[in-house]
């Protein structure tokens, strides 16, 4: 061991957390660490009286060579990356840092010293790191992280898609401002109990995007737990549910529809034949008897009776298949019709009717009396609205009009009626296809109107949808498509 080496710099040498190195003028190992034994995978003895050339990869020879000669000849330090190789001939990506010990020698008592920091390791994490992060920033899933106190620090883009929340305008809050108020405070109060404790938390929750509308997801939140074991954030990961709730509530809606259809059969037979003969009798009593009073109260025991067939009527209608004929129909002349045959009533001819048809509206198949009574229940509830609306006595006259638009896409053909209406609350919006469901006062409406036209509307295989805002107005939009499979 040459003198020029102290012993504490022997001892030193252990201590340092990476490769080190003593060396003579001509590059000869002269002393070494375990580090330097630990990632070479060679023991002390056998890299001692060897050159360091023969650690580096063929490529570094001669670089090292010349930086070794400058640090021990200027006694500035060279510092720059190279390959080495373990005993295996596997590549070790190194930092190297070549310098004169001692410091203050001069050319012909100096050593040279090696500090060789691995980055092979350094490389591994920080592609693990890259690869996590595109992951998490491309996956279509959307993600958060937060910090202890539960403040967001991270979402991706598909977080933001989903909300609609920019992640400018979220970072730093609390993942409450999604909140639907669906889930019960003491609901997030055992989630977090959970998740603190080290636990995953994982079930279905109802969010609100920034624009109010219904955010459902399957959400796992994971505890994230550092080398110490102590928790330093959490990681929440969502899958959208939101189109599988939509489909079970349609589902559910459908099976209604079936159950309700099946009744009506029943209902049909059972009440329809008492019917007949109520109705028969009233009849007779009317043609027998000359006390007006009792002729008065027949008449409405007659109007009662006429009120139950026609419910009956129409919910056998729509529990029946139908046996019309399906024809090439053009709507613009089917929604006029409907429109013409409305305009007529009492209430109606204070009512602007505003109407822009497209001129090369498709004809597609459909049974037109259907769909004209679609048009029909439809445009009387519009024209009620309308009618029930209230002046405000201070503020300028609300015009009383109904719209009707047609237009097509390709591939459906759109039906829009629109009023200037009271308009429909938002708690009733989910309910106004359901039967015997009506706004209207009592004795005023059956509540089936707009349920049948549902059913008719889905057995050509479109859709009908409802907006609304109180004393704003509502509009209904009829889609069929043009290209149909009818059974």
């Amino acid at each position: 061991m040459p003198e020029r080496i102290h012993g504490i710099a022997i001892d030193v040498l252990n201590y340092l957390p990476e490769m080190a190195f003593f060396v003579s003028p001509d590059g000869t190992v002269l002393e070494t660490n375990f580090k330097a034994e630990k990632d070479i995978g060679r023991k002390k003895e056998d890299i001692l009286k060897t050159s360091f050339t023969e650690l580096l990869q063929a490529a570094f020879h001669d670089h090292f060579l010349y930086s070794l000669r400058q640090s021990i000849v200027t006694g500035k330090a060279h510092e720059y990356e190279a390959e080495m190789k373990n005993n295996k001939g596997e590549t070790i990506h190194v930092l190297l840092h070549v310098s004169r010990y001692p410091a203050e020698a001069d050319e012909e008592h100096a050593l040279g010293f090696v500090f060789a920091r691995n980055l092979s390791v350094d490389d591994t994490k920080d592609m693990d790191l890259l690869r996590f992060a595109n992951v998490a920033h491309y996956t279509v899933n959307p993600l958060e992280i937060t910090d202890t106190r539960g403040n967001i620090i991270y979402v991706n883009p598909a977080f933001e898609k989903a909300s609609g929340f920019r992640k400018e305008d979220i970072l730093g809050k609390n993942p409450n401002i999604f909140s639907s108020g669906k889930q019960t405070k003491s609901f997030w109060q055992k989630v977090w109990t959970k998740i603190s404790a080290g636990e995953v938390w994982e079930g279905e929750i109802e969010n609100r995007k920034k624009n109010g509308e219904p955010f459902f997801t399957h959400l796992l939140i994971s505890p994230i737990i550092n080398e110490q074991g102590a928790i330093v954030g959490y990681f929440g990961i969502h899958r959208d549910i939101t189109e599988k709730r939509f489909m079970e509530q349609k589902l559910v809606q459908a099976q209604k529809m079936e159950s309700i259809g099946l009744l009506a059969a029943g209902i049909a037979h059972e009440v329809g034949n008492p019917l007949t003969s109520i109705s028969s009798l009233v009849q007779v009593i009317q043609r027998t008897t000359s006390d007006e009073l009792a002729k008065d109260k027949l008449e409405l025991i007659k109007s009662q009776v006429s009120r139950i067939s026609r419910i009956i009527r129409d919910l056998v209608d729509f529990s029946r298949r139908t046996s019309y004929t399906v024809i090439l129909t053009d709507l613009n002349k089917t929604v006029s019709e409907a429109v013409e045959i409305v305009r007529v009533g009492k209430k109606a001819k204070s009512i602007s009717f505003r109407m822009d048809l497209n001129p090369k509206l498709p004809q597609i198949p459909l049974v037109p009396d259907q769909m004209e009574q679609v048009f029909i229940n439809i445009l009387i509830n519009a024209v009620d609205a309308v009618f029930s609306v209230t002046p405000d006595p201070n503020g300028e006259p609300k015009p009383k009009e109904i719209s009707i638009t047609t237009a097509a896409n390709g591939e459906n053909v759109m039906v829009t009626i629109s009023d200037t209406g009271k308009g429909i609350a938002e708690e009733d919006l989910p309910k106004v296809f359901e039967p015997f469901f009506t706004t209207k006062q009592v004795g005023e409406g059956t509540g089936l109107g707009l349920w049948v036209s549902y059913g008719i509307v889905k057995s050509f295989q479109g859709d009908i949808f409802v907006e609304s805002k109180k004393e704003k107005g509502t509009t209904f939009s009829v889609i069929l498509p043009i290209n149909q499979e009818l059974l």
